[in-house]
């Protein structure tokens, strides 16, 4: 013990050691001392030199740190020591400020060690084993350690830990924890276990993550908590980010719903303070996180939906228009809220009847409007409401219908703003930012709408006194003829665009005007800088937008005559040089990145991201149309007419063809029903033969008795003797009798039945349309045998009955004689009957069959009419291959192939 004291700050009479040799005498005691206190004892002086002399601590002293920890499990007190000991050698202090080249060092240090201590994943399983340990000296340094290692290599631990037995759980375990050190530690432990890995979100959600979490920020005081709540939702984020899983398990979970009292603020809202503000901030990015436009649409709705349920919508509304809310909080608000309405019918309705707290009343779309278009307002408030708005617009026409309805005459009201005045201030204010926010907005409430498109054409607008107003669309192209700012160029060529593209009343409109196209000609013929090439490439778009869409309408400006313009004035390979500009502009690629407008500064918004798809939609299309000659497009519109002639026609066909198959399986399932019938007939015939010679070999025995009887007794014997056997056997002969007429009349019925099936194949023809020959032969064949054997049966039974009536000629007993004659009418009258509705069936059969010949001549007339029509389409197809058209077969091979098979099929059948 002394030994250890001087080391560490004895004093001595000889020379100091160094730190190296101080800490490798430690190591040398930690390995050799075999009482537990003289290694606690070095472990305690390791841990104190571990700052100062972290290089040598870790180098020399981990693999023995590591050596106790198995060893000495059971002292919790060396146990702290040497978890510590590992934390300083691995962590990176961040607190203490140090130069860049030394705070560099010192991480590669931390990873180098990190790399060293999990090179043997047992040790990590041993450190989780530690985390079991309920004392506080041990669990809470266990846990610093296991955050230090995460943040030095988080993927390798991540993936030793999912592999190591319940690994997540005990972690998860930190968090029910009462010591609130612990608890908050577990806390970031979890935030970096869970950085990238659904994996391990998914298992860590499952082990009731969310309920614990939620209920911590409860207890903490929800939004005006502190740091630890912070750290909640840090961790609620990285568990939902991109996890569509634990999304849809939050939103099954009711989750959201206990969201709601987050944003639940008062009248007073001065005085927020910083943590307030972040956890408020965090709470917001959650709940975009749960509608995000990059998840699934059908995640994003239900989720949309579940918000609009609980009132969560409408709890951020009145956040929206609540005052003293800090500015950051209240875009971050306009973020959400435009995410959770975005393509969702219902929450856009809702949104389009909030109102502002004014007098009067305003809407809330326009009192956020006025903040776009205020050029004093922060740039990324401004950014925020127009997302706001786009996302209001997105996919709603009734909403579109409203914005426009604003700009209309008959609906403008002298002693409101409207949203419609508002876009076309901005429109025409002197700040280009305002020029583009409602160039945009503008574009997306005509976005994929035609009706609204034509309605904005009726927009007049009065310039100055004494003159006559101007449209929009012509005011627009006035300013944009000024030699405005670029930014207000882009957002104004963006919004012509979008109205005229698909709209040929539009385009009509826009070439009306004879000073549009010179001045579009010449932007694009001009050699100007990068930001002006810009324009001339949306000036192509727009140019190209009039030969596309252009019904002809106009005499000098029809389709021919405008590519006849590009190719003298501009040249086609210029006009397509600079269309292709556009595209690999970093702005535009940034802009097609993501819905939400995100930059940095206002002069770098150029594009809109709904713009964006738009122009890939049409250069394709315009570069098309503007390299082709009219000849071929003359040839290529007759061929497409043609092609779409014959296509209904086809599909008429096809849809004929279709309706004959159906009748002709319902058909065939008829005929199988009716030979599984023949069958059971057959079967039923075959009982029936074996029970007539049963009764046969009854009747001969009988017979032979009678015989024998009557030779002995002689002639007074015999009357005698026919009068006992009226008494105890002519009942069993009438017994018999009665059976073998009934098997007679089943037989004459199944025997009719055959000759009818014999006779209506003969008059179809031996090959039959279902193709089944072979089977009418075995029918025909089979009945053959039957009416054989009928036949010899109906001997049989007469030759019974010319002895039965031997019989009843020796019989005394007239009564007798007279039921068995009523009996056999009252047979004949149940034959009679039976006769009658074998035939019915029989005449339904017939119908059937000749149901089925006529469907087989329908569908060889239309395989002969689609046979023709495909030789028609064949040729034109390859007129088209010869024009140097790319033509898609699939629906025409389609068809040949379903030609071919019934080809094949109708040779089987001749066959």
């Amino acid at each position: 013990m002394n030994y250890i004291f001087g080391v560490i700050g004895g004093q001595s009479a000889g020379p100091q050691p160094t730190g190296a040799e101080t800490v490798q005498k430690l190591c040398d005691r930690v390995a050799s001392s075999t009482l537990l206190e003289d290694r606690r004892d070095a472990v305690r002086a390791l841990k104190s030199l571990s700052k100062k002399y972290r290089l040598e601590v870790g180098t020399k002293a981990m693999d023995h740190l590591l050596h106790i920890l198995r060893t000495d499990s059971s002292d919790t007190e060396i146990l702290g020591y040497a978890l510590d000991t590992l934390y300083n050698i691995v962590c990176n202090d961040e607190e203490e400020e140090q130069e860049e080249n030394q705070q560099k060092q010192e991480d590669d240090m931390g990873v180098q060690f990190t790399d060293k201590f999990i090179q043997e994943p047992d040790n990590i399983t041993l450190l989780l084993t530690m985390l079991e340990e309920f004392d506080f000296h041990v669990r809470w340094p266990g846990v610093k350690l296991l955050t230090a290692l995460l943040k030095n290599q988080c993927a390798q631990l991540q993936g030793i830990i999912l592999v190591s037995p319940m690994g997540v759980s005990r972690l998860m375990d930190l968090l029910a924890d009462s010591r609130e050190v612990i608890r908050n530690d577990g806390l970031l432990l979890l935030q970096q276990l869970t950085k990238g890995n659904a994996a391990i979100q998914k298992i860590v959600a499952f082990e009731n993550a969310f309920e614990r979490l939620l209920d911590i920020i409860t207890e903490e005081g929800s939004s005006d908590g502190g740091i630890v709540v912070e750290d909640c939702l840090l961790l609620l984020v990285n568990l939902l980010k991109n996890n569509s899983s634990n999304q849809n398990f939050f939103k099954e979970g009711s989750y959201i719903q206990r969201m709601k009292p987050w944003f639940e603020v008062g009248d007073d809202n001065s005085g927020w303070s910083a943590q307030k503000v972040t956890n408020l901030h965090l709470m917001l990015q959650l709940v975009r996180v749960m509608v995000s436009p990059v998840n699934s649409p059908g995640a994003t709705s239900s989720c949309q939906k579940a918000m609009f349920q609980c009132g969560l919508l409408q709890q951020l509304c009145t956040i929206l228009m609540a005052t003293g809310v800090p500015a950051d909080i209240l875009t971050e608000t306009i973020n959400t809220v435009s995410e959770v309405i975005r393509g969702s019918e219902v929450n856009q309705d809702y949104f389009a009847s909030v109102n502002a707290p004014s007098n009067p009343p305003r809407p809330a779309i326009v009192v956020l409007l006025m903040s776009m278009v205020n050029e004093r307002q922060p740039f990324v408030l401004r950014c925020a409401v127009l997302y706001c708005f786009q996302c209001f617009l997105y996919k709603n026409h009734k909403g579109q219908g409203e914005i426009v309805a604003t700009l209309l005459p008959s609906t403008i009201d002298a002693n409101s703003i409207s949203a419609g005045q508002l876009l076309c201030g901005g429109l025409f204010s002197a700040d280009s930012l305002s020029n583009w926010c409602a160039a945009v907005a503008l574009a997306h409430a005509l976005q994929d709408n035609l009706t609204q498109k034509e309605q904005l054409l009726r927009v007049q607008l009065a310039t100055s006194l004494g003159k006559p107003p101007v449209s929009l669309l012509q005011q627009c192209t006035n300013i944009l003829s000024q030699g405005s700012r670029v930014q207000t160029k882009v957002g104004l060529l963006m919004v012509l665009c979008t109205w005229i593209c698909n709209c040929p009343i539009a385009v009509m409109h826009f070439l009306h005007n004879q000073d549009n196209v010179p001045f579009l000609t010449g932007q694009i013929s001009e050699n100007l800088g990068e930001d002006e090439r810009l324009v001339q490439g949306l000036c192509a778009l727009l140019l190209g937008i009039c030969i596309y869409y252009n019904d002809n309408s106009l005499e000098n400006y029809t389709k021919e005559k405008l590519k006849q313009l590009i190719e003298k004035r501009i040249g086609k390979e210029n006009f397509v040089e600079k269309l292709g500009f556009v595209t690999k502009h970093e702005l535009y690629s940034r802009a097609a990145q993501k819905p939400q407008p995100a930059f940095s500064v206002p002069e770098h918004m150029l594009f809109d991201h709904e713009f964006t798809k738009l122009f890939k939609e049409l250069e394709g299309v315009i570069t098309k149309a503007v390299l082709k000659s009219s000849e071929e497009e003359k040839k290529e519109e007759e061929v497409k007419k043609t092609l779409e002639q014959h296509d209904s026609i086809v599909t008429q066909y096809k849809e004929l063809i279709r309706e004959q198959d159906s009748q002709v399986n319902e058909l065939k399932e008829q005929m199988a029903s009716l030979t599984s019938q023949n069958d059971k007939l057959q079967d039923t015939i075959t009982q029936q033969l074996s029970q007539i010679q049963q009764h046969k070999d009854q009747y001969n025995i009988l017979k032979l008795k009678l015989g024998k009887d009557y030779q002995q007794t002689g002639s007074q014997a015999d009357g005698a003797h026919v009068n006992g056997l009226q008494l105890e056997e002519l009942s069993q002969l009438r017994e018999q009798l009665e059976d073998l007429r009934r098997q007679n009349q089943l037989l004459q019925t199944q025997l009719t039945e055959k000759d009818n099936v014999i006779t209506s194949l003969k008059a179809e023809g031996v090959p039959s349309a279902e193709g089944s020959t072979s089977e009418n032969i075995e029918i025909l064949r089979e009945v053959e045998m039957l009416k054989a054997q009928l036949q010899s049966q109906t001997a049989e039974i007469t030759q019974l009955q010319t002895e039965r009536q031997e019989l009843l000629g020796r019989c005394e007993n007239r009564e007798e004689v007279k039921a068995l004659l009523e009996s056999k009418e009252s047979m004949e009258k149940e034959l009679a009957s039976a006769t009658s509705t074998v035939a019915i069936l029989q005449a339904e059969k017939s119908k059937l069959q000749q149901e089925v010949q006529d469907s087989k001549k329908e569908q060889d007339d239309l395989l002969m009419l689609l046979a023709d029509q495909d030789q028609k389409i064949t040729s034109l197809k390859q007129k088209l291959k010869d024009l140097g058209e790319t033509i898609e077969d699939e629906d025409d091979l389609d068809t040949k192939d379903q030609f071919d098979d019934d080809e094949e099929e109708e040779e089987d059948d001749d066959e």
